[in-house]
């Protein structure tokens, strides 16, 4: 734990943070998490307005101790005159059946844990949870602002709170869980449990079901249909192939592509078994061959196999190591945003550059008028080796010069100030404080 949390204070189901000091940078959160929680208040607020006033008021050191318990967040959040205001953000808090999900699926897998111990929220624990049904991070509207100023929708009392929590959220995941109604203490000890119960020896199978010849003899109706199958702990593991006894066959390939096979039918199997599955959308259509493939590469350990991919998408094997890397960062949506470039139409430009003006009156970032040099839905900024990149979707995109090409930098943001923060290089580790 850092030196900022060397004092917080634990009471039951309730943890109070001290203050912090003013933020400096242009960003709040450093961590994907981090961010994460961010876009789900940048994402869903009516007023960017009053975004970019809480942004000031916790850059500026005006959010006292932050109290977090079960589905509540609370500050005093000071008006630059000095009035306090009582500023709560609520969370909504998983139910036991949740709890269960969640901790079950993590605890048969050891990564995640260990993740965990080390202050880390490892993406795949949160695919994981939400393939089971359950959302670890907020998404839009998932954070409810009270504060006694009287505003409806978030005030800056309540933004300033929310970019406080994503400093706290870098420094200890375990807050994001103590939100949703779990403390540290009782987290661990549940998959410790649950850890031991599943090293524990299998007892003997027990038969189960009816022979179908006794149901046809006795006649008067079936009996009803046994329970749904339980989720397995992992994916399969497909047979291995023998490459002396298939010399025609590429066995690498093929034992790769089973195995991604074998993870999609999981992830897909895992949907199906997720409370609420019969309700949700359909779908969306069939990548392209050039998208799955980087999906694949990405996956792809082997060199030969990613060199076949790089031939079957049509790219030579630096363009697919790039989109892999813009891959990692956001999807299909990132590997647009690297390979087509488009030019926004006149309300999209608009929005554009009010959001790179607004960047810079706040201090986060240079704004239009400030040596941007812009090329279509690309902003170069000054010294030509940093750019934004505005995808169809609105989200800002961070790239960097390397090597003299541009290379993905950073996940997407929704706004250039969040964008650029990934440009910036790690801040030092703060020293330990001395021994009394």
């Amino acid at each position: 734990m850092t030196a900022d949390h060397d004092h917080d204070h634990t009471y039951g189901h309730e943890k109070i943070f001290p203050a912090l000091p003013a933020a400096a940078g242009r960003g709040f959160a450093q961590t994907w998490w981090g961010r994460t929680w961010l876009a789900a208040l940048e994402d869903s607020a009516l007023d960017g307005e009053q975004l970019r006033h809480g942004r000031r008021f916790a850059r500026s050191g005006a959010v006292g101790a932050v109290s977090v318990r079960p589905g509540r967040l609370t500050a005093v959040v000071r008006d630059p005159d000095g009035t306090a205001h009582r500023t709560d953000v609520l969370v909504q808090t998983f139910t036991d059946s949740e709890w269960d999900r969640v901790l079950g699926m993590a605890a048969g897998q050891a990564g995640h844990i260990a993740a965990l111990l080390d202050r880390e929220v490892p993406p795949e624990l949160v695919e994981d949870a939400a393939a089971a049904g359950v959302d670890l991070l907020p998404g839009i509207g998932g954070l409810e602002p009270s504060c006694d100023c009287g505003e409806w929708d978030h005030c800056p009392h309540t933004a300033a709170l929310c970019y406080q929590v994503a400093r706290l959220l870098d420094r200890d995941p375990f807050v994001l869980l103590l939100m949703r109604g779990r403390a540290e203490r009782e987290v661990l000890a549940e998959l410790e449990e649950r850890s031991a119960a599943e090293a524990e020896p299998a007892a003997d199978p027990v038969e189960e079901g009816v022979p179908a010849a006794a149901v046809f003899a006795a006649g008067g109706g079936l009996p009803p249909l046994p329970a749904r199958p339980e989720l397995p702990s992992a994916p399969g593991q497909p047979p291995l192939l023998d490459a002396e006894s298939e010399p025609e066959l590429d066995v690498d390939a093929v034992e790769f592509l089973a195995q991604v096979a074998a993870g999609e039918a999981y992830r897909l199997l895992a949907e199906a078994l997720a409370p609420g599955h019969a309700d949700r959308p359909l779908p969306a259509g069939a990548p392209s061959v050039a998208e799955d493939a980087v999906r694949l590469a990405a996956e792809a350990s082997d060199v030969r196999v990613r060199a076949r991919l790089a031939r079957a998408s049509g790219r030579d094997r630096a363009a697919l190591e790039l989109a892999v890397r813009a891959w990692r960062f956001g999807g299909a949506a990132a590997l647009a945003v690297l390979e087509e470039d488009w030019t926004p139409n006149r309300p999209a430009l608009a929005r554009a550059t009010a959001a790179l003006t607004a960047a810079e009156a706040d201090g986060a970032g240079p704004g239009e008028g400030t040596g941007l040099r812009r090329v279509r839905a690309r902003w170069t900024l000054p010294g030509g080796e940093a750019q934004l990149r505005l995808g169809r979707e609105g989200r800002w995109w961070p790239y960097r010069k390397e090597a003299g090409r541009w290379v993905p930098a950073g996940p997407g943001a929704p706004d250039p100030a969040t964008a650029l923060a990934a440009l910036e290089p790690d801040p030092e580790p703060e020293p330990e404080p001395e021994p009394a």
